[in-house]
């Protein structure tokens, strides 16, 4: 199943971008992509992307967690996530907040 489809079934979410791929290749090449790849998502300061970059982060940790020999990315991915749901609280108002916590809820 992919990304998108488990969103679509567990959450009936319609994924909006490739952030799940994006940080897939970014694991390839170690923490510093994953961490190359945050900074470039946070370029983007839409709502919406926003949510989904911290939906992902937060399914990366998960995924990375199971992997118990690999569990450094799930601390990464823990560490991106608390930053990213930091901003998003502290920035996002009205209407954009709202879509945010309906969204990670």
């Amino acid at each position: 199943m992919t990304y998108k489809e488990y969103c679509k079934s567990e959450f009936g979410y319609d994924v909006i971008t490739t952030y799940w791929e994006d940080f897939s290749i970014a694991e390839r090449f170690g923490a510093k992509a994953i961490v190359d790849t945050y900074k470039r998502a946070l370029l983007n300061t839409d709502y919406k992307m926003m949510t989904e970059l911290t939906m992902v982060l937060n399914h990366k940790i998960w995924e990375w967690y199971r992997k118990t020999d690999l569990q450094d990315f799930a601390r990464l991915y823990n560490e991106l996530w608390l930053n990213c749901d930091k901003r998003c609280n502290e920035t996002l108002k009205g209407e954009e907040l709202q879509y945010f916590l309906r969204t990670t809820d």
